[in-house]
C-alpha cells in the first residue's frame, strides 16, 4: 500500500524530472558568429549577448532567448526578388513628380539591426514601419522633384535625400534598426513613348556632358602647354639674366685690372688699348710702319712678307748619295 509520503517522494521526483527536462531542453542556445541574442527574462531584456559560441540560461518559462541576424537585410520598393526572379509592383513604384508626370520608381534599402530590445518590443511589425518610412521618403522626394531630374543626372541627389528622410524617420520611430544604405533601381516612364522621348533626351543630355568634358580635357591641356613654354621662357630668361651678369662682373672685373695697370704706367696702357681696339675695328687692314716724319717705309712691306710666307712650300733637303766623294 502506497503510503503519503511515498505519493509526495514521487510527486517531486516528477516535479524535478521535469525540471531537469526542461533545462535539459530550453537551458542551453547557440549564438552563430553571424548571429545576436535577446536575454528575455519574465518578457524584459536582460541582456544583449553578440559573443558566438554555447550559452545558457534559466529554462522556460523563466528565461527565452530570441536569436536575430547581424547581416545586412533588404527592403524593396516597386519589386520583389525571390529565388532569383523579379516581380514589379508598379502600384507601388508609380508617382507623382513635382512637374505632375507620372514615372516609375523602384528603390532598394539595406538595413541592420543593432537594438534587439527596441526591435523585438517598440513595434509589431518593424519591417512593414520600415518599408512604409521608405515608401513614404521616396514619394516626398520625387513628389518635389522635376522629373527632367529623377531620370537623368539627379538620381544621386535624389538617393541622397530619400536616406535623410528616412534616417531621421527611423529614428523617430526607433525601432532598433540603422540604415545602411538607398539605392534607386529603375527610374521609367510609363508610358513608351514618353519614354522614348525622353531616352533621346537623356542621350543629348550625356552627349553635351561629353563633349563639355572634351572641351575641358582640351582646355586643361593648352594651359599645360602654355604653363610649360611660360616655364621655359622664364627659364631661359633667368639664365640670360645670369649670364649677362656673370658678364658684366667680368667686364668690371677686366676694368678694375686694366684700371691699376693703367695708375702703374698710363702710356703704355693707353698705347696697348688702341692697338686692340684697332685689331678688333680694323681685323683686315694693310699695316704699315711709319717713321718719325710720318713717311711710309717702303721697304718693310709687312702683309707682303707675311703673305709670301704663308704661300711659300717648306724646304726640303735632299740626302747625299753613299757614292758621292769628299
Amino acid at each position: 500500500m502506497v503510503t503519503v509520503k511515498q505519493m509526495i517522494v514521487g510527486f517531486l521526483s516528477l516535479i524535478g524530472i521535469a525540471i531537469l527536462a526542461l533545462f535539459l531542453t530550453t537551458g542551453w542556445y547557440i549564438v552563430d558568429e553571424s548571429e545576436q541574442a535577446a536575454l528575455i527574462t519574465f518578457g524584459k531584456v536582460d541582456e544583449h549577448i553578440t559573443e558566438p559560441g554555447l550559452k545558457f540560461k534559466m529554462p522556460w518559462p523563466i528565461q527565452k532567448v530570441e536569436i536575430l541576424s547581424r547581416g545586412t537585410f533588404t527592403t524593396t520598393v516597386g519589386y520583389d526578388e525571390t529565388n532569383g526572379q523579379v516581380v514589379e509592383y508598379r502600384d507601388e513604384a508609380k508617382m507623382i513628380t513635382g512637374d505632375e508626370n507620372i514615372l516609375l520608381a523602384d528603390l532598394v534599402v539595406q538595413w541592420r539591426i543593432t537594438n534587439p530590445e527596441k526591435f523585438l518590443f517598440n513595434s509589431n511589425d518593424p519591417e512593414q514601419i520600415l518599408f512604409s518610412a521608405t515608401s513614404a521618403s521616396l514619394r516626398g522626394v520625387i513628389g518635389s522633384s522635376r522629373i527632367d531630374d529623377a531620370l537623368t543626372d539627379q538620381r544621386p541627389a535624389i538617393e541622397a535625400q530619400v536616406w535623410d528622410y528616412l534616417v531621421a524617420l527611423i529614428e523617430t520611430y526607433d525601432i532598433g534598426i540603422s540604415v545602411m544604405d538607398v539605392k534607386l533601381q529603375d527610374v521609367e516612364l510609363p508610358n513608351e513613348d514618353v519614354r522614348r522621348a525622353f531616352t533621346e533626351v537623356t542621350d543629348a543630355r550625356e552627349e553635351r556632358l561629353t563633349k563639355i568634358n572634351e572641351a575641358t580635357k582640351y582646355r586643361n591641356q593648352k594651359m599645360n602647354e602654355a604653363k610649360g613654354e611660360q616655364d621655359a621662357i622664364m627659364s631661359r630668361a633667368e639664365g640670360t639674366r645670369t649670364e649677362r651678369l656673370e658678364r658684366a662682373r667680368g667686364d668690371v672685373a677686366r676694368f678694375d685690372a686694366l684700371y691699376a695697370e693703367y695708375l702703374i704706367n698710363p702710356e703704355v696702357t693707353r698705347s696697348r688699348l688702341v692697338l686692340e681696339t684697332l685689331e678688333k675695328v680694323l681685323p683686315n687692314t694693310e699695316i704699315y710702319i711709319m717713321d718719325s716724319s710720318s713717311d711710309t717705309v717702303k721697304y718693310l712691306p709687312i702683309r707682303s712678307l707675311e703673305r709670301s710666307a704663308e704661300a711659300s712650300p717648306p724646304a726640303t733637303t735632299t740626302k747625299p748619295s753613299e757614292g758621292s766623294g769628299n
